[in-house]
């Protein structure tokens, strides 16, 4: 897109100088840890309600949890932004906040289902048998059995909410808008190597993280 003319770091200098740019990561982030975590607790005790019905009740709520999934995103996306319009709330951080936590809880519901069915059948009622209340048969025995469902969870709606741009499109508000949105206008008047930058760094810090979590799993896998 441009003529190669040697190395500089003049656009990282100006990519912490810009402030759309720096606002529009700041949303982004913020909006993907806060859904992210609340999308993981209720999906996870959304998966453990789901896991305890009867297999007809059980295949109406899969049903009903796939179809966010399913659809493709325009569709909810529209339909989110006509629930905010219905109850007449303000567009803004808020309502692009709760889109993403709404369309990331299936992903969540998914991922935790899975690692429930892997259970031992009647490791919940021994526990109780043993004297354990329900939220400490919860805390120290289920929870413990699908913490990686629940991991996975949260890094796919943490991956999903970053990655999101037609929910984020729909449901954002004047002076709200994420590094998809931003792009996005960008592409129109023409993308500047501060995004590239941006870009670099973002795509450095993943590889770092996986390293790091590859090389920890190695450390566990040698110490067993």
């Amino acid at each position: 897109m441009g003529h190669l003319g040697g190395f500089t770091t003049k656009w990282y200098v100006q990519l912490f100088q810009n402030e759309a740019i720096m606002s529009a990561l700041y949303y982004t982030i913020s909006i993907a840890v806060i859904a992210s975590i609340i999308s993981t607790i209720m999906g996870t005790f959304a998966a453990i309600g789901i896991n305890k019905m009867r297999p007809r009740n059980k295949a109406i709520m899969l049903n009903v949890n796939n179809l966010p999934i399913l659809n493709t995103e325009i569709v909810t996306g529209i339909a989110i932004m006509s629930l905010f319009t219905f109850v007449q709330m303000d567009f803004g951080y808020f309502t692009m906040l709760i889109s993403h936590i709404m369309f990331c809880i299936p992903y969540v519901i998914l991922s935790v289902l899975p690692k429930l069915r892997q259970m031992p059948e009647n490791i919940e009622n021994a526990a109780l048998d043993l004297g354990a209340t329900p939220f400490y048969a919860l805390r120290k025995v289920i929870i413990p059995q699908i913490k990686p469902g629940i991991v996975s969870g949260f890094l796919m709606a943490f991956t999903m909410s970053i990655d999101d741009f037609i929910i984020s499109f729909f449901n954002s508000g004047n002076g709200v808008s994420n590094l998809s949105i931003e792009i996005y206008s960008m592409a129109r008047r023409g993308i500047k190597p501060e995004i590239n930058a941006l870009s670099t760094l973002m795509f450095t810090a993943v590889i770092i993280l996986l390293i790091l979590s590859n090389k920890k799993q190695s450390i566990a896998e040698g110490g067993r």
